[in-house]
């Protein structure tokens, strides 16, 4: 097996109301609300339903890019969960590792599209964050790579041990961390990051991790880079890409999309596009100069730049689309479609 993700794999439903208004306002955390008239009969102008969750659209990400792939997520014991593992084998995705609940149903998301792409999501967790370590076969557990989402609840306790079981298993593993992990406390947290090979987060979650104020960007970088034993890839929207290896930094723009549909997945999409691309271009993670290892090879900026290509095409397709994982790039497609990026590269010295 090449790839395991875990995560979720959930129902989503994409409405597009008639009415809506996008409102500016310091009432919202986001500084923007979708409103809609309380009270009113609305026509739906557009409707979708898909299958996602990060489990889910990761494993499809690798899948198509020709990798033996197979995903690890709970899903209900109705007819969601068995549409899930119908998709994923259909993507080719091995679904050995795909969890029942007999009590619980598939999660479900409700995702309310304003015209500008972004969107409101409702969510149903279900099944999808009720299970723990006891569940998981670890014996049959080892890959080359894992994909690692967000895992909360329930599902939360299987993070660190996850980590250990990779490294004894000799796995490398990728980690695109969400709310649960970022909010662990500091001590606990640390010698997790000192596990993983490549650490993908964007720029306000890399923020609220370190403690550092958003736009101190190099002191946030400064302490991801003292903590992850592996490549650190913080993404900032428009802004583009930053990756370092602690020693060097690659930094890129962004692709430019026909037109943005729908930002559902784009993070899934871009940090499995960007390991797919690590992988397809021989790894680029020799351990790290400053850590007492060897020099890293002559490939390994090259692998980097492939990966950062790669992840960004492949988000760039997924956003033309409705759901988070229908546009996602095969191997015969090429990454070269919206252009080709211009990647900068920096060399900057430990500062431990």
């Amino acid at each position: 097996m090449d790839v395991i993700t875990i995560g979720s794999a959930i129902r989503d439903v994409f409405v597009a109301p008639e009415g809506d208004e996008v409102l500016t306002s310091a009432k919202f955390p986001t500084g923007e609300g979708l409103c809609l008239p309380l009270g009113a009969k609305l026509r739906i102008d557009h409707l979708d339903i898909t299958l996602g969750g990060d489990a889910l659209n990761t494993a499809v990400t690798f899948a198509r890019r020709g990798f033996k792939t197979a995903t690890i997520a709970k899903v209900g014991a109705d007819a969601t969960g068995k549409e899930i593992a119908e998709r994923l084998a259909a993507e080719g995705v091995s679904t050995r590792f795909l969890l029942r609940d007999k009590k619980l149903q598939t999660a479900y998301s409700i995702i309310l599209l304003a015209d500008n792409g972004d969107r409101t999501v409702l969510t149903y967790g279900g099944a999808t964050r009720n299970f723990g370590p006891a569940d998981l076969p670890w014996q049959q557990l080892k890959p080359k790579w894992f994909f690692v989402t967000h895992l909360s609840e329930k599902s939360a306790a299987v993070f660190p041990r996850l980590l250990r079981h990779a490294k004894r298993v000799g796995a490398k593993i990728a980690v695109n961390p969400g709310k649960t992990q970022l909010t662990m406390p500091l001590s606990k947290i640390k010698p997790l990051l000192n596990m993983i090979d490549v650490f993908v987060v964007n720029r306000e979650e890399a923020s609220y991790l370190t403690r550092v104020p958003y736009a101190e960007e190099e002191k946030i970088f400064g302490r991801l880079d003292s903590w992850v034993k592996g490549l650190v890839v913080m993404t900032d929207g428009p802004k583009g890409v930053t990756v370092s290896d602690g020693t060097t930094r690659w930094k890129a723009g962004v692709l430019k999309e026909r037109k943005i549909v729908d930002r559902t997945g784009a993070g899934d999409s871009f940090g499995s596009g960007f390991v797919a691309g690590l992988i397809e271009a021989g790894g680029g993670l020799s351990p790290r100069a400053r850590r007492g290892g060897t020099v890293p090879p002559e490939h390994a900026p090259e692998a980097i730049r492939h990966a950062i290509q790669v992840g960004s095409a492949n988000a760039t397709s997924v956003v033309e689309t409705i759901g988070g994982n229908a546009g996602a790039l095969r191997k015969d497609q090429s990454i070269y479609k919206w252009g080709r990026l211009a990647i900068k590269e920096q060399g900057i010295g430990y500062r431990g």
